[in-house]
């Protein structure tokens, strides 16, 4: 990710070049291709993905290009050894000059719907894939994780703290984005405050207790830089007495940080100390390996935490922490003929066309893209975002994002929503959509015989 710079073009498979350099050489570079991405079969525990990343895909698409650093380390790879010189003056003025539709970030989308369709040649929408697999795969996976969090809060505060747990520094900070997508507040994540707009939050580590020669004097030297926003972490040596030291410093302050031990227990024994010293607007915060199940037990059983940290289960989406994303061919055009394309292998077929998503009140209707809408009250998912490498409008910002995918996932049907039990929603195809497989089948069939 480059937020302030062109992306470079070797961030993909090996794989991709190898062919974009042999399209070239077969004079298919630039033929029309459309490229799908979607989700083959939702993850475990999970009944519906949040779609997120296309900010960074957009980004991606429009910066995309290789320097001549770049083209000159191809050419020092014994796979480019026999590459057509004009591949190198290709990749020279590469840059993406065709179609986006997407659905809108936040949406909730099921298995076999189209995510992203790229229209585009053929050399330049192969060389995207690995880094939409990749974007589109990871911050869909975090703001799942995140919505479902969020969702067992039950109007509590959830902040995102999983930066450092994140596979890489620059991974936390589209975790950051994408839990705030999820229905998080904010983040721990200062960078991708400033990027995304997310509003930042912070209280302080262990080692600021341990750096002073009392707990009190940290907890009053920690007062005197925040102020009202400050958030003493009781936990460090004995939380109780942790707790009665920051109650007897008094206003200002935000509130307390619990971060390990029966958190249950010690939030009802902190909330009291807090309201006999006269403190009750004083806020309980919680962190610590929280997860979906952990926090909804807590709320269950009635404890006075007012915010929860989370981080390592959230920014890798721990019990879930793949998507099977896909990137396929579905057509390709070439001197005016057009031709559908699909796969058919066992367990990895797919439909080959261009597709529509349309969404009823309970269920989804995914069709061919030339076909109209199939009835009153359908919604077409997919939009147009780029046409011929440019932006149609701007893209919303990460806010207007969370409160669109906040909207859309109250709109699913409740059991869609719970964590406990697989639900599977509704999903059927339009009849042009299956003859059109059955043709193709035939076609490859044919061709195989």
């Amino acid at each position: 990710m480059s937020p302030n710079g062109p992306v470079c073009g070797l961030l993909t498979d090996l794989y991709e070049l190898t062919m974009a350099a042999g399209y070239y050489a077969a004079g298919k570079s630039e033929e029309k291709a459309a490229f799908e991405l979607s989700v083959r079969h939702l993850p475990p525990n999970r009944n519906y993905i949040i779609a997120a990343g296309l900010a960074q895909a957009v980004e991606y698409l429009t910066s995309v290009q290789f320097t001549e650093e770049d083209i000159a380390y191809l050419r020092s790879l014994p796979q480019f050894a026999h590459a057509p010189g004009g591949f190198y003056d290709r990749l020279r003025r590469f840059r993406f000059t065709g179609d986006l539709l997407a659905v809108p970030e936040g949406t909730p989308v099921f298995s076999g719907e189209p995510v992203l369709t790229l229209r585009a040649p053929l050399i330049e929408a192969q060389i995207a894939e690995t880094y939409l697999l990749s974007m589109i795969s990871f911050q869909s996976l975090v703001a799942t994780k995140a919505a479902r969090i969020v969702q067992t809060a039950r109007g509590r505060a959830v902040v995102e703290f999983g930066t450092r747990r994140a596979h890489s520094p620059m991974a936390g900070v589209v975790a950051a984005r994408a839990a705030y997508i999820g229905g998080c507040i904010g983040t721990s994540n200062t960078l991708a405050g400033k990027l995304y707009g997310i509003p930042v939050y912070g209280t302080a580590a262990h080692s600021w207790v341990q750096a002073f020669p009392s707990e009190e004097a940290a907890f009053r030297q920690l007062q005197e830089l925040l102020k009202a926003s400050t958030v003493y972490i009781v936990d460090t040596y004995d939380t109780l007495e942790g707790a009665r030291r920051a109650a007897a410093l008094g206003p200002p302050l935000w509130g307390v940080r619990l971060d390990s031990g029966d958190l249950l227990a010690l939030s009802r024994q902190v909330r009291a100390i807090l309201d006999e010293a006269g403190l009750k607007d004083a806020k309980i915060m919680a962190s610590g390996d929280l997860n979906e199940y952990r926090i909804q037990d807590l709320v269950r059983r009635g404890a006075p935490i007012d915010a929860f940290g989370v981080g390592t289960e959230l920014v890798t989406s721990a019990d879930s922490p793949r998507l099977g994303a896909i990137y396929k061919l579905v057509e390709l055009e070439s001197e005016g003929i057009r031709r559908y394309t699909a796969k058919f292998s066992e367990d990895k077929a797919t439909y080959p066309g261009t597709k529509q998503v349309y969404r009823f009140k309970d269920h989804d209707l995914i069709a061919c893209s030339w076909e109209g809408p199939p009835g009153k009250g359908a919604k077409s998912l997919l939009r147009l975002v780029l046409l011929d490498g440019k932006p149609v409008q701007p893209l919303p910002a990460a806010s207007e994002v969370r409160e669109y995918a906040a909207r859309q996932l109250a709109a699913l049907p409740a059991p869609c929503r719970r964590l406990d039990s697989a639900w599977a929603y509704r999903i059927e195809y339009s009849s042009a959509l299956t003859d059109l497989a059955k043709k193709v089948r035939s076609r490859v069939g044919e061709a195989a015989s």
